[in-house]
């Protein structure tokens, strides 16, 4: 993608203005974001590792687990180690392509992610409710064929947007009023007609607001199941699903109000960016591991090798 050299005159980078300018704030949130990204990085790459390396976790719910956690790790990523560099440096800027990348990147993973929920949703509906069925519709390649449709309609999803928003003019200011560079922000900047843009953020909401109710509505209709079969197995499906559900509400719970209200006049929307980058991450992997004893027999398995392993060597 090609800009003008007038653009490029004019606008070279952006300045975020952060969670707070307070110096004793910044230095709790220096500490606090060091140490929850090291526990996302920790946490979410034990989870890919167990998964892998596990035989008895090859089934494809632990198969969508672990990429979800993959994704996590991913988006946290994207933007915690650049706020932990402004943080502890003080400058706070991006550039012009860095924030565009960001913005792609963001969206990228976020629309994989919603169309990964949706799979695992599939997963779980078909485990419960079609069990006799289960294993021969969500095979090795029907998983495959999963994952790589939720990344292809997520990198479609960043790509079609980035065509509106790419050409963009940018004469001043340059300042986002966060820590990272997301469209609302972006498209507020502008020096022209942002009309069209705010169509983007629209179609944004919709899908968002639609993804979360539709996964909400097949919860329903799971435990709606299990109750006309049988009352007992209504509070096992429920623990079942009571994870995936409390995950649902932790990603798209900020992703909507930053699209249902996209030009805030209060800072909400950045401290809840916060729980999107580095409160779910962690507490995705901490739901799954300690709600699954399947998971916690396969870590104990694996550090039982490891330390054979050790011992051996």
């Amino acid at each position: 993608m090609t800009f003008s050299r007038d653009f490029c005159e004019k606008m070279s980078e952006f300045v975020f203005l952060g969670l707070s300018t307070s110096r004793p704030v910044q230095l709790f949130l220096l500490a606090f974001s060091t140490v929850f990204y090291v526990t996302i990085v920790l946490g979410n790459f034990l989870v890919v590792f167990t998964v892998t390396f596990d035989p008895y976790l090859h089934s494809p719910m632990y198969f969508f687990l672990a990429n979800l956690s993959f994704i996590d790790l991913c988006l946290s990523t994207l933007t915690v180690p650049k706020m932990i560099s402004d943080l502890h440096s003080g400058h706070k800027t991006i550039s012009f392509q860095g924030c565009v990348i960001q913005i792609f990147a963001l969206h990228f993973l976020g629309g994989s992610e919603m169309v990964l929920l949706i799979a695992m949703a599939l997963d779980r509906y078909l485990a419960i409710c079609k069990p006799l069925h289960y294993l021969t519709i969500m095979s090795p390649q029907m998983c495959i064929l999963l994952l790589s449709g939720a990344w292809t309609i997520g990198f479609i999803h960043s790509a079609a947007q980035l065509a509106f928003f790419g050409h963009l003019p940018f004469c001043g200011p340059n300042e986002i009023d966060s820590f990272y560079c997301d469209l609302p922000w972006f498209i507020r900047l502008a020096c022209t007609d942002t009309y069209r843009m705010e169509f983007v953020v629209t179609a944004n909401r919709f899908i968002s607001m639609g993804t979360f109710f539709l996964l909400l509505m097949s919860y329903i209709f799971i435990l709606v199941t299990v109750w006309k079969r049988s009352s007992g197995g209504l509070s096992k499906a429920f623990s079942t699903l009571s994870a995936h559900i409390t995950m649902v509400i932790l990603f798209f719970g900020p992703c909507i109000f930053v699209y249902v209200w996209p030009f805030p006049t209060v800072s909400v929307d950045k401290f809840l960016a916060i729980l999107d980058f580095m409160i779910t991450p962690i507490l995705n992997p901490v739901i799954y591991t300690l709600r699954s004893k399947d998971m916690k027999m396969a870590m104990k398995r694996l550090c039982s090798q490891i330390l054979s392993l050790r011992m051996i060597s």
